[in-house]
C-alpha cells in the first residue's frame, strides 16, 4: 500500500510539469539482527530530479502523529540527483542497539523524501514537487514479533462520528478499508484505502465522513489491519461531546 504522499504546487504560470520520482518499497521493518536496509528511488521522467532525504522519530500523542529529528536511524545519501531513467539506493542504517528488555516495543521512524524544485529551462507553469513519507519500524530484541492489541470505539461529536483506536500491543497496526454494514444489510464504505497507523502504546482518532446517525441502529464493522480483513466490535458512545 502506498505510504503518505503529499504534492506541493509551486505557482509559476499556466502549464504543468509532472515529476517522475518514485520510491520502493513503501515501508521497511528491520529485525533485531538487521542493521540496515534500503529504499530505491527512481526517476521515470524526462528531467533531472533532485531530492533531499531526512529521518524523524515517529511517535503519536493526543491522537496525532508527531515527528522529531532523530539520530537513531541514519540515511545515506541525504542529498541526491537522479538523471532521467536513473535509480539510487538509499540506505537506512540503525545507529544503535534495537529496543530490548522487559516491555520493549517496536520503534517507529519516518523517512521524508522531498523532491527539490529544478530549473525548467525558462518554461512557465506549475511544477509538481513530491514528498514521500516512508514508515520504518525497528523490531525489539529478545522476542518474536507480536500482533497489535487494538481497542476500538466510536464517539459522537455533534452529528459527526469519531473513530478511536488504542494499541496496547508491541507492534504497529496499519488500518485500511473501513466499512460498516447496518442491520438491514446495507454496506457503507466508511473509509476506502489507508486510514492510518496506530503505534504501540498509542491511541489515534479519526473524524469519519459518514454521519454518526448512520451507525445508531448498530451493525457490523469490517476493517483491514496489517493486510488482513476481519470484523470488529466497535461500541458507540451516544452522548455528544
Amino acid at each position: 500500500m502506498r505510504s503518505i504522499l503529499l504534492s506541493t504546487l509551486l505557482l509559476m504560470g499556466g502549464a504543468a510539469f509532472a515529476s517522475g520520482l518514485q520510491v520502493s518499497p513503501v515501508t521497511l521493518t528491520l529485525s533485531p539482527t538487521q542493521a540496515a536496509d534500503g529504499l530505491w528511488l527512481s526517476n521515470t521522467g524526462d528531467n533531472v530530479v533532485n531530492a533531499q532525504v531526512r529521518v524523524f522519530r515517529w511517535t503519536q500523542e493526543g491522537g496525532e502523529d508527531k515527528l522529531t529529528p532523530s539520530r537513531g536511524l541514519l540515511v545515506s545519501p541525504p542529498m541526491l540527483q537522479l538523471p532521467a531513467e536513473g535509480r539510487q539506493l538509499i540506505r537506512a542504517i540503525r545507529a544503535g542497539a534495537p529496543p530490548s528488555g522487559p516491555g520493549a516495543v517496536q520503534e517507529a521512524y519516518r523517512v521524508i523524501i522531498d523532491e527539490l524544485p529544478v530549473d525548467t529551462q525558462g518554461k512557465k507553469g506549475l511544477q509538481f514537487v513530491l514528498r514521500y513519507s516512508v514508515p520504518i519500524f525497528v523490531q525489539p530484541a529478545g522476542a518474536p514479533p507480536s500482533a497489535p492489541q487494538l481497542t476500538w470505539g466510536l464517539r459522537r461529536d455533534g452529528d459527526k462520528a469519531v473513530l478511536e483506536v488504542a494499541n496496547s500491543g508491541a507492534s504497529h497496526a496499519q488500518l485500511a478499508d473501513i466499512s460498516f454494514t447496518d442491520s438491514a444489510g446495507v454496506r457503507t464504505a466508511v473509509h476506502p484505502g489507508l486510514l492510518g497507523y496506530v503505534l504501540p502504546g498509542a491511541q489515534m482518532r479519526w473524524a469519519l465522513k459518514v454521519p454518526a446517525a448512520a451507525f445508531g441502529a448498530g451493525g457490523t464493522w469490517e476493517t483491514m489491519t496489517n493486510g488482513t480483513t476481519a470484523q470488529q466490535i466497535i461500541p458507540t458512545v451516544d452522548s455528544p461531546r
